[in-house]
């Protein structure tokens, strides 16, 4: 998780909404990304969507069974759909989302084998989206 906040740290320096992620695959990460909506200005480029297409690349296909994506915050529902689509077999995240996390509409959107753990430095995850907000605000 602490690589995920790094990755959050640069989304936050780029003021983009700081979300950060990895993928690991037999204890490597594969993938590193963070949120680009502002810089893409594209909607979908969520930090868990940048994990997703670059672990994938990196993979050399669309399923990433074995792998495990550390996100600081919780999966929105479009998120959650990607990773249900890609057969991620973990999902470890810090923070709860509580205006758009997955789990507050829908728990069964992820695929029925991924394993769900929350609440990994979530006082972390926490602070840097608090400190952010507090910032924009100012």
């Amino acid at each position: 998780m602490r690589e995920a906040l790094k990755e959050a740290q640069k989304a936050f320096d780029k003021d983009e909404i700081p979300i950060g992620a990895i993928i690991v695959a037999e204890n490597k990460i594969i993938a590193r990304a963070h949120n680009l909506t502002e810089t893409l200005n594209d909607v979908t480029a969520h930090a868990e969507m940048q994990a997703i297409t670059s672990a994938a690349n990196y993979i050399g296909g669309k399923y990433l069974t074995d792998c495990t994506l550390y996100v600081t915050i919780e999966p929105c529902v479009m998120c959650a759909g990607a990773l249900a689509w890609s057969h991620i077999t973990k999902i470890v995240y810090g923070a709860s989302e509580t205006k758009k996390g997955f789990s507050l509409l829908e728990k069964k959107l992820l695929h029925p084998k991924t394993e769900v753990v929350k609440g990994i430095l979530s006082e972390d995850c926490e602070r840097i989206m608090k400190d952010f907000f507090v910032k924009k605000r100012k």
